[in-house]
């Protein structure tokens, strides 16, 4: 198995589960609230059916409302590739356009074990910071990416793919947008409401949008951040000689330890990992 693999039909024949992989010890998400009733269980369902094909059905509505039950929320696991990713050279992906190969270079990037928090729930940092809702939405988007030209535009809202729609040269290639709620309903149990049912998802700022480059994008601003509150509660422009306790290394590589020392003072920081390296279905 390898990179072609990924922009095979995955419905005819239909994926054989990927027991293996899922069987690959690495950090895995824990189970995320699922406030729904009976009915919107069933509507979490077919939102993940409605791509793929009636003959398929009855098999997988069953696999989907399972893995509904065990971790609030329906990856779509069967649909994982059967192997880790790994972002290959560009000139050794497959896609007519080379900005969408791009692309799918960064979206492998992403989901790279040694770069992704939890990969096999597709999350890159942030603990719940998504690439996509589903698998199948990853193989989706790859086969989309793979098609297109230099003069379409794929349109995604929270790792749904819209379609490739006719653009041009200098327009983007693709257009995201993750996590949009209606301000009077943006509340932690009305997202977390909303994220089981499958119809949005929480990107963070580089996940979603599959630009993830680790502390390179953080350490400027948490710097910024800790001299600043140097200033504003100790009323000082130097920090050498104080001491910065905190906590979270988080998927960053420890950028608040990195920060503490451009700052100029000393960082104590505790780490605790919550999830565990438990083994797939």
């Amino acid at each position: 198995m390898g990179l072609a693999d990924l922009f095979l039909d995955i419905f005819d024949p239909l994926l054989a589960y990927p027991t293996e992989q899922r069987a690959a010890k690495v950090p895995h998400a824990p189970k995320r609230p699922c406030p729904l009733s009976r009915d919107e269980k069933m509507m979490a369902v077919r939102n993940v059916l409605r791509y793929v094909p009636k003959k398929h059905h009855e098999l997988l509505a069953k696999e989907f409302a399972e893995e509904l039950e065990q971790y609030g929320h329906i990856y779509a696991f069967r649909f994982m590739p059967n192997f880790d990713l790994r972002a290959p050279p560009l000139s050794q992906i497959p896609a007519k356009s080379q900005q969408a190969a791009a692309i799918i270079l960064m979206i492998l990037n992403n989901l790279d074990p040694e770069v992704a928090q939890f990969p096999h729930e597709l999350v890159t940092y942030g603990g719940n910071g998504q690439v996509f809702s589903n698998w199948i939405q990853f193989r989706l988007v790859l086969r989309y990416l793979a098609q297109m030209t230099s003069e379409q535009t794929l349109v995604l809202y929270s790792g749904h793919p819209l379609g490739l729609f006719p653009s041009h040269a200098d327009a983007p290639r693709v257009t995201i947008t993750n996590g949009m709620m209606i301000p009077n309903f943006s509340t932690k149990p009305q997202y977390d409401k909303l994220f089981a049912l499958g119809v949005t998802q929480y990107g963070q700022m580089t996940a979603g949008s599959y630009c993830y480059i680790g502390p390179q994008g953080i350490v400027h601003g948490t710097t910024i951040t800790i001299m600043n509150a140097g200033r504003r509660y100790l009323g000082v422009d130097e920090l050498a000689g104080k001491v910065f306790v905190t906590a979270g290394l988080g998927g960053m590589s420890g950028a608040q330890p990195k920060a503490a020392t451009i700052a100029g003072c000393i960082s104590v920081t505790a780490e605790v990992i919550l999830c565990t390296q438990s083994e797939g279905k």
